[in-house]
């Protein structure tokens, strides 16, 4: 590196901060690392779902398994509970022994301390000059050393040291027994603790021996004392805590194996219990989902009189009354559909006869006087609604007995809505409205029974124009991945909140009061329903109070394909809340209204609502095709879905309510 370079150092903080806020660059921040930006963000995405994928496994075991989630805890709790009581322990063998080597090494330093000091005091110090003085004091020291170091027998070592009260200069006539190395083993701080006062100081430190011995923990006590001379010296007593050394690792090896087959004791025991408890609750879990698929003769094996017995005694008397329950209900619905077919195929003959002798006083109803004209009128009326309502019935009863069958082939929807429309019309003349058709652009094909499919949409339009209250109805198409979708949207009462699922029961009417004027039987939108299942489709329902209401049909593009969404959103554009949303859209960001255009009195124009435009689908709509039906706005719509083994033969002769009703007044 040239010398009019400098590295930047290691974690200094300028020159990362000149670097960040330099031109052209970002601050840095962690997260950035796992940016799709950012260099080896995929790798780490990679290697963290590398590394998550083999967890997976065992993250499901253990949401789903009880036991193992009650013997792990009890393992982490009991584990925790050892940890604890060998940390006191330990902790108290330690100060124990500690505190017992303490005052036996104090005692025995005492002694020796006394003795050396005795012996000192009783022998005169020898004359001289002062070289020969201090030879013989260092000789003195050495005899005292063996002296007191003899007594021990490895139980400790003596250490004589002169005192350099200057700390100028190192200490001199050091004398060790043992092999003990003085400068290496008594602290610099103990020295200075003994050279200060007279008193008799302790530490603990690490012994160290110069013959090769590895070294060992011990305890050192040290004084000042006077030697034959009279000059001071430090006399210090080594002892070893090897034994308390030993004793404590046998103390926690001991804890350690106790603890270690404790815990594994009371995983075993916390298994065993709760596989007790657990066992009958996994053969009650697969017996009800038994139960569930159908097959109710399936009951618990009870052992003993236990709580759990009873409890699966319970379980056996609740499967036992509900399949009894079950087949009383599936004998009377069997009973019911067998009385309603019966009775409605033993209605046909007579009514046959009826309507001969009611065609033969309509056609002669211009010889009879006024009143007898109009009651043959009404008698024709009335023969129409009651073949209509017998169709119907006998309809139900395919559907019930699951008799009905589907001759599904390729059809263009736009066809089905422009036969119904057609024979809307006339009603929708007397009650002052029009059909508008939107999405009609394109061809919406699917493969569909159309006579099922015209049915439903009729349904759907009469309802529309009779509930419309005068106003326009729109029918909307559209098509979208693998589903087709026609929506019939009134501007009428609407519906209030909670009737959406119950406008499909049968014999069902928002108003008991309101009369039909197109002599319905109560039964075209449970009918309806029934054939959108029998396609694997959808029919739901929406409203709200005063702002109408939309019905739509959702069927696969290809028969046996599941639906996943579909093209039309089943809440309108102009709902009373999509109009709030966009109004409060427009007044944030200044965006035009929603394109609206003149119309009659009472149509959705003229009450200042959008009419849909000939377009594609908006963003908003078609970003919902992916959507599930349930979670789509304007909640509250039945959703229908397709049941298992409903795709079944039947006779699917009967015809359509509105075609019968007006081949009969055109035959007249």
């Amino acid at each position: 590196m040239s010398r009019g370079s400098a590295a930047p150092k290691p974690g200094n903080p300028g020159v990362r901060a000149g670097r960040a806020a330099g031109p052209g660059r970002q601050p840095w921040r962690p997260g950035r690392l796992f940016q799709d930006g950012a260099p080896g963000g995929p790798v780490l995405r990679l290697l963290a779902r590398w590394v998550r994928r083999p967890l997976l496994p065992a993250l499901r075991l253990w949401r789903r398994n009880i036991q193992l989630r009650v013997v792990a805890g009890t393992l982490l709790m009991s584990l925790g509970v050892v940890l604890l009581l060998g940390f006191v322990v330990i902790g108290q063998m330690r100060n124990g022994l500690l505190d017992a080597k303490e005052r036996a090494a104090q005692s025995q330093a005492s002694g020796g301390f006394s003795a050396a000091q005795g012996q000192a005091d009783e022998q005169p110090g020898p004359g001289g000059p002062d070289g020969g003085t201090g030879r013989a004091s260092l000789n003195w020291r050495s005899d005292l050393v063996v002296q007191l170091a003899s007594g021990g027998q490895g139980a400790f070592n003596v250490v004589a040291l002169s005192s350099d009260t200057e700390g100028t200069a190192p200490s001199r006539g050091a004398r060790a027994s043992g092999g003990v190395e003085p400068a290496r083993s008594i602290p610099v701080k103990l020295r200075e603790s003994v050279a200060q006062g007279p008193g008799a100081f302790q530490t603990y430190t690490r012994i160290n021996y110069s013959d090769g011995k590895p070294s060992e923990a011990g305890l050192v006590i040290g004084k000042r004392l006077n030697d034959i001379d009279g000059n001071s010296y430090e006399l210090y007593y080594l002892f070893p805590l090897t034994q308390e050394e030993d004793s404590l690792a046998l103390v926690k090896t001991t804890l350690a194996t106790a603890g270690l087959f404790v815990v594994v004791l009371l995983g075993a025991i916390a298994w065993l219990v709760v596989r007790q408890v657990v066992t009958p609750v996994r053969m009650a879990a697969g017996i009800a989902e038994r139960l569930s698929a159908g097959r109710l003769q399936e009951r618990m094996k009870v052992t003993g009189e236990d709580d759990i017995a009873r409890l699966g005694e319970a379980f056996n008397k609740m499967a036992q009354n509900l399949q009894l329950k079950i087949q009383q209900l599936e004998e009377l619905s069997r009973m019911q559909r067998r009385f309603v077919s019966d009775v409605s195929h033993e209605l046909r003959t007579p009514l046959t006869t009826v309507r001969m002798a009611a065609d033969v006083i309509y056609e002669a109803r211009e010889d009879f006087d006024p009143v007898t004209a109009r009651s043959a009128e009404l008698l024709g009326d009335q023969l129409d609604r009651f073949e209509s309502l017998l169709a119907d019935l006998l309809e139900i009863s395919r559907f019930d007995a699951g008799a009905a069958a589907l001759e599904a082939e390729p059809i263009d929807l736009r066809e089905v809505v422009r036969r119904v429309i057609g024979g809307a019309e006339p009603l929708a003349e007397r009650k002052g409205g029009r059909i508008l058709v939107v999405g009609d652009e394109q061809p919406v094909v699917a493969e569909a029974d159309a006579r099922r499919v015209e049915r439903v949409l009729r349904n759907l339009v009469v309802n529309a124009v009779e509930h419309g209250e005068g106003r326009d109805v729109v029918v909307r198409m559209a098509a979208a991945g693998g589903a087709v979708a026609v929506a019939v949207r009134d501007y009428g009462v609407g519906l209030k909140p909670g009737e959406a699922t119950r406008v499909f029961n049968r014999f069902w009417r928002a108003d008991p009061a309101r009369a039909r004027t197109t002599g319905g039987t109560g039964l075209g939108l449970s009918i309806a329903v029934e054939d959108a299942r029998l396609h694997g489709g959808w029919l739901q329902a929406w409203g709200e109070p005063g702002g109408g209401s939309q019905f739509r049909l959702t069927l696969p593009r290809t028969a046996d394909e599941p639906l996943r969404g579909s093209p039309i959103p089943l809440e309108p554009e102009d709902s009373r809340r999509n109009r709030e949303r966009a109004a409060a859209e427009e007044a944030s960001q200044g965006a035009g209204r929603l394109p609206t255009v003149p119309g009659q009195a009472g149509s959705p124009a003229s009450r200042g609502l959008p009419v849909p435009a000939r377009t594609a689908l908006p963003p908003r709509q078609a970003a919902q095709v992916a959507a599930d039906p349930t979670a789509l706005p304007g909640n509250g719509a039945r959703v229908v879905s397709r049941g298992a083994g409903e795709r079944t033969a039947g006779d699917g002769s009967s015809t359509t309510q509105e075609a019968k009703r007006e081949g009969t007044r055109r035959g007249r």
